[in-house]
């Protein structure tokens, strides 16, 4: 039950899926099913939020660039600010075979997720995080259950089971039928999804069924997209 409203699934690569042709879906926007605080399952278009005032600035280096913020001429709602300051900057790739999205790749992730349950969104920050603020669509599996599994083994042992992977009675794993997924967490200076990426290909997760979202919650929002909040 828990499944039927977060997994997803990804067409190979020719995920390059005509991102092309889709360029200007995320204005369109994607219905995505998520459980709220409260266990019920509601409905959200997922997209790319401007409001009509914004789309009439101008896009130059003073409107856009005045010292380190926004013109005072901006509207409030059209500018975000953000802690940069903290955590460590990560690399683009992290292995050969795991692919780095950026937010269109995840909004075409999250469409096709939406008819098949062979892929999952994975938030992989603490629960406090994900409970505050996160993408629509997103299952809560946080980075700590995997890298310190011997402390968490229930915890460990029941999202595995969520992510397809079938455990044995010698306790070996069948990776046969895990879940294509994508990991991310707070920005591109956050290390938590990293930490459950290091974890997942310890105990033997296929690199290949693995993405990773660098930019994050931090950059999703930057980009204007929908996110669901406490």
């Amino acid at each position: 039950m828990f499944n039927k409203y977060f997994s997803i699934s990804l067409l190979p690569i020719c995920f390059s899926l005509s991102l092309s042709a889709n360029s200007g879906f995320e204005y369109v926007g994607i219905n995505v099913k998520f459980l709220t605080n409260k266990g019920t399952v509601s409905e959200i278009s997922v997209k790319r939020d401007i409001p009509e005032e914004c789309k009439k600035i101008p896009i130059n280096n003073t409107m856009v660039w005045t010292g380190n913020y926004a013109n005072t001429k901006v509207p409030e709602k059209c500018k975000s600010t953000y802690v940069h300051t903290t955590g460590k900057l990560l690399p683009m790739h992290l292995h050969e075979e795991i692919s780095t999205y950026g937010e269109l790749e995840v909004l075409a992730f999250i469409k096709q997720m939406q008819t098949d349950d062979s892929m999952m969104l994975i938030d992989g920050r603490k629960q406090d995080w994900y409970d505050y603020r996160t993408i629509p669509g997103a299952v809560n599996m946080p980075f700590h259950h995997f890298k310190e599994r011997k402390a968490f083994e229930f915890e460990f042992e029941h999202e595995l089971r969520i992510l397809g992977v079938i455990i044995n009675e010698d306790e070996t794993l069948d990776f046969t039928k895990a879940k294509e997924i994508v990991i991310f967490c707070n920005g591109p200076w956050c290390s938590q999804s990293v930490a459950m990426i290091d974890a997942l290909l310890e105990i033997g997760y296929p690199p290949e069924k693995m993405n990773w979202y660098r930019g994050g919650l931090q950059t999703w929002l930057a980009a204007g997209m929908t996110s669901t909040r406490k």
